[in-house]
């Protein structure tokens, strides 16, 4: 990560650590242990940066930000135990899930604990407008999951798929840049800014996630290469390798449910690999990129409007 981006919030960081792992004071014991073993995970953290980046280059209280920010990685946490039980998972970073220790009943009782505390915290802002921000969001996040269960496996589709890493992942963003933006006491239209802001660098960071499913090594990215296709999401540089080889049998096996033909998943994952469709997905990404730091480049400047420069640049040259 870049240095000026991460070391700007190191001492931020640490209180939001802090805080989410005060959340199960005098509950079950058990729910100690699963978010301390979550918290200790790791990940890259990057949205309760983005969030105290956001607040601290309006002057956003303290206090009120890091509890916003704990927030907003509490709720991340929340949906990577449920993505976890849903998709199966048992490794995350390499490191065993929720999902592979605990029950599945467990694991979602675990989830919604998690959600339930994100929510109080958000609440302790005292804002309704974030409050409304947190709700949304939730909202968004699930109906995409649902959407994605039932309704977009084996489909080649722009829409789709703009839809559903909006769904995952830039709706997040959006939540950290907008509600840093409404606790600072921005007008509306800096508050929109940052919002569009929030959203442009959320899908970028989806779409490069999504190329390190296909470039990346299985030990580096912690689980296994083209996850995704493997269960029948198709991602954008499956989707651009599809539009320039409409007839590649094994893509349309893919696109008519054969998930599991492992040999037709190898050529298939080795033929998207070898084309220019990661480079083009890797081009989409950087246009998301270029746009959301346009908005950016209308705030004043200050050492927190160059740290989130720099996180466009961490975006597209990161490798995990």
């Amino acid at each position: 990560m870049s240095t000026r981006f991460f070391n700007l919030v190191e001492d931020g960081m640490q209180e939001v650590e802090q805080l989410m792992r005060l959340q199960v004071d005098a509950h079950h014991p058990d729910l100690h242990t699963v978010v301390e073993h979550l918290v200790s995970s790791g990940g890259k953290r990057v949205r309760p940066a983005v969030t105290l980046l956001t607040g601290r280059m309006f002057g956003a209280d303290p206090q009120r930000l890091i509890t916003l920010a704990a927030s907003i990685e509490m709720l991340h946490t929340a949906t990577l135990v449920h993505d976890d039980l849903i998709d199966g998972s048992l490794l995350r970073r390499g490191i065993p899930t929720v999902n592979a220790q605990w029950s599945p009943a467990a694991s979602v009782l675990a989830g919604d604990y998690i959600f339930a505390r994100a929510a109080k915290m958000a609440a302790q802002t005292d804002s309704v407008e974030v409050m409304q921000s947190f709700a949304e969001a939730l909202a968004t996040i699930v109906d995409g999951e649902i959407t994605q269960m039932f309704t977009s496996r084996g489909i080649s589709s722009r829409d789709n798929y703009y839809q559903r890493i909006y769904a995952k992942t830039a709706s997040m963003f959006v939540l950290a840049t907008k509600s840093a933006a409404l606790i600072s006491s921005c007008n509306e239209g800096i508050v929109e800014t940052m919002r569009k802001f929030g959203y442009e660098i959320g899908m970028a960071f989806q779409i490069v996630d999504d190329i390190l499913d296909f470039t990346g090594e299985q030990e580096a990215v912690g689980k296994p290469v083209a996850s995704d296709l493997r269960q029948g999401l198709v991602t954008l540089p499956a989707i651009y390798y599809q539009e320039a080889n409409p007839d590649d049998e094994d893509m349309k096996a893919v696109l008519n449910g054969e998930f599991a033909d492992e040999a037709r998943m190898e050529r298939l994952v080795k033929a998207i690999r070898g084309s220019g469709a990661i480079q083009d997905a890797f081009v989409e990404a950087r246009g998301y990129v270029e746009r959301s730091l346009e908005f950016l480049g209308q705030m004043s400047e200050s050492v927190e409007r160059e740290a989130l420069f720099e996180l466009g640049n961490y975006i597209i040259d990161r490798q995990v």
